[in-house]
């Protein structure tokens, strides 16, 4: 009973929302959706489903626990450094109308960071940076650009003075960065998506999927890329056998599209 009242769960909820829970790990998905719903006092997913339908509050902590809305900026910096120093130059050389996309970009830290690399190499103004994320509310706190102390412990120094401004244990995010930034509300796995991009960076989310839904998104960024683009993933999600996507390693956890 308790398993049928699950899987029901996952189909009202792809018939409400389009989002196929069934293309998440059950194990991982089922375990923190039944923290959630006993922590608000439901008895069962069905009960969960229907006070879901009528808060939209509880719809977004559901979003936020599904998502894992965990990040932060400059999230393991040597790779960002790798990014800064070597692919972003190379691409400049080439055209400085770069085109990026932050996938699944939660509360915005990874397209700030973006950003600011981007405003150091003289490129943001004619960039095109794009973030999307399933989450609503993720979005809207990625709008606002206001960050807890605990986000910024990555930031180089250069960057945290000239990009935030401090108060207390809050840090403001610049209005030149929020300008810069597009952000939107994207399903990855049904949506379709742009083309031609430069770079798209999607880190730390393809580990809640399954082996089907990862094949199925490596496909789509591919596609995605233009001849020559990169795709930044995280650092548990190196990608075996990358030339089925027509995509070789051009460092660690990097990818070239094959011309």
């Amino acid at each position: 009973m308790e398993d049928q009242d699950f899987l029901l769960f996952v189909k009202k909820v792809k018939d409400y929302t389009t989002i196929d829970l069934a293309q998440y790990k059950e194990a991982q998905m089922k375990r923190r959706l039944t923290t959630l719903r006993l922590k608000k006092g439901y008895n069962t997913f069905a009960s969960f489903f229907d006070a879901m339908t009528k808060d939209k509050s509880l719809f977004y902590e559901f979003l936020d626990r599904m998502t894992i809305n965990v990040s932060e900026f400059w999230r393991n910096p040597n790779r960002w450094e790798v990014l800064e120093q070597k692919f972003l130059p190379d691409m400049l050389k080439t055209t400085r109308r770069l085109k990026i996309w932050s996938a699944a970009c939660s509360t915005g830290e990874e397209p700030y960071t973006l950003a600011m690399i981007l405003a150091e190499l003289k490129a943001l103004p004619e960039a095109y940076l794009l973030a999307s994320d399933i989450d609503e509310g993720a979005l809207e706190k990625a709008r606002r650009g206001l960050y807890l102390d605990r986000s910024v412990k990555d930031v180089p120094a250069k960057y945290l003075q000239k990009y935030y401004r401090a108060d207390g244990v809050q840090y403001y995010i610049s209005d030149e960065l929020k300008k810069a930034v597009k952000f939107q509300k994207q399903n990855l796995l049904t949506d379709t998506f742009d083309t031609g991009f430069d770079l798209i960076v999607c880190r730390n989310v393809m580990i809640y999927f399954t082996e089907e839904a990862k094949h199925l998104l490596y496909h789509k960024f591919a596609k995605a890329l233009k001849p020559g683009g990169i795709l930044f993933v995280g650092s548990t999600e190196q990608i075996f056998s990358p030339g089925q996507y027509g995509m070789e390693p051009a460092d660690t956890f990097f990818y070239r599209k094959v011309q």
